[in-house]
């Protein structure tokens, strides 16, 4: 690998924009990605945060990721509520502090019209 005069791995463009688009499907934290890929976390940040103003800038009037789906990392426990035979209920951490308790099969179809209802209003 080629490195700059202070000693560092230069990475070549067109594989910065496959890890990009890697991580992009991924559903990983940037910390855990970076990790994985072996790269500095603050240099992935800095990738990241310039493709997304780059993406701004060739698309104005639209925040980047609109209208796209965004994976996210979910971890269920296999406990039921202290004192019951009910399962615990699936807790949803929403952007913005929104919190989505859905603790039955019945409340599950609320909770997609919730979601996409402020997927829409984003």
């Amino acid at each position: 690998m080629k490195r700059d005069e202070v000693g560092r791995v230069r990475m070549p463009a067109d594989r910065r924009q496959q890890l990009l688009d890697e991580f992009e499907r991924s559903g990983l934290s940037g910390v855990k990605f970076a990790a994985l890929a072996g790269i500095k976390y603050q240099t992935f940040a800095t990738w990241a945060r310039l493709r997304r103003k780059q993406l701004q800038d060739t698309q104005p009037g639209q925040t980047a990721g609109a209208g796209s789906v965004q994976w996210l990392e979910a971890v269920m426990n296999a406990t039921s509520v202290s004192g019951s035979n009910l399962p615990a209920p699936l807790v949803l951490q929403l952007p913005g502090g929104t919190r989505l308790e859905v603790s039955d099969e019945r409340q599950a179809a609320l909770a997609v019209a919730i979601i996409q209802a402020l997927g829409k209003a984003c």
